[in-house]
């Protein structure tokens, strides 16, 4: 930062309003969406509402934390919160779901720039043993809006015009602006870096196409699905040759594949599977297995919102005490074991050990990625902090997607191949959700073939979780780790 002192408590609920913006975002659409979805029609659409923000989202966070790197942070979290203010206002104005999916991909790319930035800018401020109770703050905004989200969604619904859901992000997104250029003072550097469009469009295409490949087989291996993967690995290879050969590469091998960052990359990743599956299918097993209703399931899956927080404020305040690597390993450790719990559900089990699972994967997660992120932007300099910091946020983005896709599968593969060879269809699942007549007469044997699914799905969630472990343990001591820093 710049000799001009930052406010660095203002500075901070800047970055919590603007972390707060996007986190809330997924949460209040969805909830809106099908009223938006009878309005606009073209039903066949609903899902790339969701999947367009994620996909560009995803794409452009690696670009975003190289360039924070070149330009600055304040330069680059102001354009993101432009960009997502700008779609914000234009998805209030959509006339049809192919317009509602153009700005979506917008907001996207605006919350691409918003998170891995704001996340450096913290870095910036904060030395390590300071950071870690910041990096808690953020924990539970994300925790908070994932609960008043869909209560805020619903009363919108109900008394306004839907274009307020995204409108909303208009007087909060301003406010996160003029905090930031209030009261965050950088110094202006001059960097002659020359900028690697061409690595920047091949990994945007490259991740797009691997982001459409896993959206489309979640349902069925497709002509489009193929396609697409086709085109990710034909411009995978042609980006990793681009940044062999580029003098300032937009991904560097170097940075990625330093050990520390590698394993701690790929601990979230892994971690960010199995979360997903955890969100998207618990609430599904107490409903439907279980036959509890939408409101403890709703309690179920809050669990997960109670233990993430209290991890990371946990790992904030001992990581000091007793390093990031240990408290990433029982971090590590908490989340197979949660996962164990929702291997244990039967039809018979109570709602209560679906909710201590869902408790104990939360507090792993909040140990495991707060030592994870600050391990990685403790790993380099200021230079490459905010390009280490998007590779971290790359990896928990592409990880829930991909969770998402494999869970979504082994689900569908379940319902498909039942022992009485009759595969459930999709009314017949919507019908057990909703209690509607006409499901009741075969509702016993329903329940039992989406225990099964929803079991298999859980195991492969479980042995996915297994994998955390090795990789936390991969990552190198403080003693090892300056070593590494002495021979860069």
């Amino acid at each position: 930062m710049s000799e001009k002192t930052s406010h660095r408590g203002l500075v901070v609920v800047a970055i919590m309003a603007s972390m707060a913006m996007i986190a809330i975002e997924a949460t209040i659409v969805s909830t809106a969406m099908p009223q938006i979805a009878a309005q606009l029609g073209q039903i066949n659409l609903y899902s790339w509402v969701f999947s367009s923000f994620l996909l560009t989202q995803t794409a452009t966070t690696v670009v975003f934390g190289k360039l924070a790197d070149i330009y600055g942070r304040k330069p680059m979290i102001l354009l993101g919160i432009g960009l997502f203010l700008f779609a914000s206002v234009l998805a209030g104005f959509a006339w049809s779901m192919p317009s509602m999916i153009a700005f979506r991909l917008l907001q996207g790319i605006g919350a691409g720039s918003i998170q891995p930035v704001a996340m450096t800018v913290v870095a910036d401020l904060f030395p390590g043993n300071q950071r870690g109770k910041v990096q808690g703050y953020l924990a539970s905004v994300w925790a908070l809006s994932a609960v008043v989200g869909p209560l805020l969604g619903s009363l919108i619904i109900h008394n306004l015009p839907w274009a307020w859901v995204f409108w909303i992000n208009v007087p909060v997104g301003l406010l996160a602006a003029l905090g930031f250029i209030l009261f965050l003072h950088e110094e202006k550097r001059s960097r002659m870096v020359s900028i690697d469009v061409l690595g920047a469009a091949l990994f945007a295409i490259s991740i797009s196409s691997l982001m459409i490949a896993l959206t489309e087989m979640e349902s069925s291996v497709s002509g489009q699905a193929i396609a697409a993967l086709v085109v990710f690995i034909v411009t995978l290879a042609a980006f990793i040759w681009q940044e062999r050969r580029a003098e300032a590469p937009m991904v560097a091998p170097d940075l990625w594949l330093k050990r520390p960052i590698a394993f701690a990359n790929l601990a979230v990743f892994f971690a960010s599977m199995s979360i997903m599956g955890l969100t998207t299918f618990l609430p599904m097993y107490v409903q439907t297995v279980l036959n509890r209703s939408p409101l403890v399931a709703g309690f179920a899956l809050t669990m997960l919102l109670l233990g993430w927080p209290c991890g990371a404020t946990i790992a904030s305040r001992q990581f000091a005490r007793f390093g990031l690597r240990p408290i990433m390993i029982a971090g590590s450790v908490c989340i197979p074991a949660g996962t164990c719990l929702l291997v244990l559900l039967t039809p018979s089990s109570s709602a209560v050990l679906a909710g201590a699972g869902s408790l104990v994967m939360g507090f792993g997660m909040g140990l495991l990625n707060i030592c994870a992120l600050i391990l990685t932007q403790e790993s380099v300099n200021w230079s490459e902090r905010g390009s280490a910091t998007a590779s971290n946020v790359f990896s928990r983005n592409l990880g829930s997607t991909l969770g998402a896709a494999v869970l979504g599968a082994v689900l569908t593969y379940g319902l498909a191949h039942t022992a009485s060879g009759q595969a459930i269809t999709p009314e017949q699942l919507r019908a057990l959700l909703n209690g509607t007549g006409a499901v009741v007469a075969s509702a016993e044997e329903l329940r039992l073939v989406l225990q099964h699914a929803l079991h298999s799905t859980f195991l492969v969630m479980l042995m996915t979780a297994v994998l955390i472990v090795p990789a936390c343990f991969f990552v190198p001591r403080p003693s090892e780790r300056r070593e590494m820093q002495q021979e860069t």
